[in-house]
């Protein structure tokens, strides 16, 4: 069993990009014996203060103009969630009871954010996502968050999305990111560089 690891925080719109791109190449490839492992990067601890929600909507400008303009469709920075601990700490929580309804969590939380528009932070929300993977929000504790970040620390994690196979490890790879003479940040797709990262370290190959 092949296993990719991704430390991530759910407000990181790269990573929505990034994930979303994995998730879609393992489909195609049929690798059901690919793991993805998705794990908790809270920036908002790292940082020490949430994410501001006009830079986030800076950069998903920035990323449906420069990259993926299939993608978030619906995002609404009004509606940016204040912390993303608690559905940080639901995610810790379905995972623990299997990879595969993890990563199906973080997507279908990071499609309400990104492509719906909902603050997942709205405890009704979390409490309806919590019942359909068959817990409750009591199941979802903070300290998981916390353990999960400082384990990221001593792996050496760099920031969202940092993804991690075996010995082999590498910062936000489906993105080269740069800033332009007047601050602007540039984005470019670096498929090749994932693609390289997945085939040599997962043997997932490209796909059709």
């Amino acid at each position: 069993m092949a296993v990719l690891e991704i430390y991530a925080d759910l407000g990181c719109p790269f990573t929505h990009v990034g994930l979303t791109w994995v998730a879609e190449r393992r489909r195609l490839s049929g690798r059901t014996d690919l793991e993805v492992r998705v794990r908790s990067w809270p920036l908002e601890l790292v940082n020490g203060r949430p994410l501001d929600p006009t830079l986030v909507a800076d950069h998903v400008a920035e990323l449906r103009d420069q990259v993926a303009p299939e993608l978030f469709a619906g995002f609404d920075p009004q509606t940016f969630p204040r912390t993303t601990l608690r559905a940080l700490a639901l995610t810790e929580a379905v995972t623990a009871r299997g990879p595969e309804v993890g990563l199906a969590c973080n997507l279908a939380l990071r499609r309400a954010l990104f492509e719906e528009g909902t603050d997942i932070s709205d405890p009704a929300f979390l409490e309806r996502t919590a019942r359909f993977d068959g817990l409750t929000l009591d199941d979802a504790e903070g300290d998981a968050v916390v353990q999960r970040w400082h384990e990221g620390q001593a792996r050496g994690v760099r920031g969202s999305p940092h993804f991690f196979c075996g010995p082999n490890d590498i910062f936000c790879p489906s993105l080269d990111l740069e800033r332009d003479d007047q601050g602007h940040l540039q984005i470019h797709r670096s498929i090749d560089l994932l693609e390289s990262f997945l085939t040599t370290c997962v043997g997932l190959e490209p796909g059709p």
